[in-house]
């Protein structure tokens, strides 16, 4: 059965979207986009790129969200945040990405976003990893929900679980080369033939960066693709079933409509309370 996606965005919170997520990839790509020599342009984006978060997240808190949607997201966010610890980050394993890409392919694009960055602003709450990287984790994180609420609806059985391995490997692969570009520009020095180069030409910095990347990437982009593909594969189905059905029994699209009570609907309710 198709379900259909409890939180829809306006025209003008999709323009939102838009924005914050364009602040946000400049907030990962300015070494690519800078070739002339300036001082420390990366603070304007660490200064930005928090703050278009936070007024995309209040436009979506306008109204758009009910009571019941609320409640459910609070509760997945909750369940994500408390999946990440238990990885304890070791080598890239990492076990909130399989209930954050389940959770998004049934609910949407709309909540796999918003369940994404809240999320991981959560559990940076709960581990104490909060700091100037938060922002670029809950960017990138609520770009994997999107996506995956993005894919063919109509795919299910055998041929979906494997759609969604498919797109947890490149979820994997994705979060770490977000995470490297935040990382790159700033800790790995200027002495080393891999490090971002102010003024360099941009081939230059971006076949920097990918060397740094692949040579980094085999202990945590690869173990966080295997550990993520095994538990869709393993838990996908039921996993699956059970929030379609949570989905269907929360009759998320219903309308509420409040009536007056016709004289039979009131001659029944007097006989119930007598007996």
């Amino acid at each position: 059965m198709k379900t259909k996606n409890i939180l829809i965005f306006s025209k003008l919170q999709s323009l939102v979207l838009a924005a914050t997520s364009t602040v946000g990839l400049l907030g990962f790509c300015w070494p690519f986009l800078i070739s002339t020599q300036v001082s420390h342009p990366q603070w304007i984006f660490l200064c930005a790129t928090p703050l278009a978060l936070a007024l995309f997240l209040i436009s979506v808190s306008n109204g758009s969200l009910d009571a019941k949607s609320v409640a459910l997201l609070a509760l997945l966010c909750a369940l994500v945040a408390a999946l990440r610890p238990l990885g304890t980050g070791a080598v890239g394993l990492e076990p909130m990405w399989f209930l954050l890409i389940l959770s998004a392919r049934v609910f949407g694009p709309s909540f796999g976003f918003l369940l994404g960055a809240l999320s991981m602003l959560l559990s940076a709450l709960i581990t104490g990893g909060t700091g100037p990287w938060l922002a670029y984790q809950c960017f990138a994180a609520a770009w994997i929900g999107l996506g995956v609420g993005l894919l063919p609806r109509k795919v299910r059985g055998k041929k979906e679980i494997a759609l969604l391995v498919f797109y947890g490997i490149l979820a994997a692969e994705f979060f770490g080369i977000a995470m490297d570009l935040q990382f790159w520009p700033w800790f790995l020095g200027v002495d080393s033939q891999l490090s971002f180069t102010a003024g360099a030409p941009i081939s230059a910095n971006l076949s920097n960066f990918l060397s740094y990347h692949f040579l980094s990437a085999m202990a945590w982009d690869i173990p966080r693709a295997i550990f993520t593909s095994v538990l869709i594969i393993l838990t996908g189905a039921p996993v699956l079933g059970a929030l379609r059905r949570a989905h269907t029994r929360a009759a998320f699209l219903s309308p509420i409509e409040f009536r007056n009570l016709t004289t039979s609907e009131r001659a029944m309710g007097k006989k119930a309370t007598k007996l």
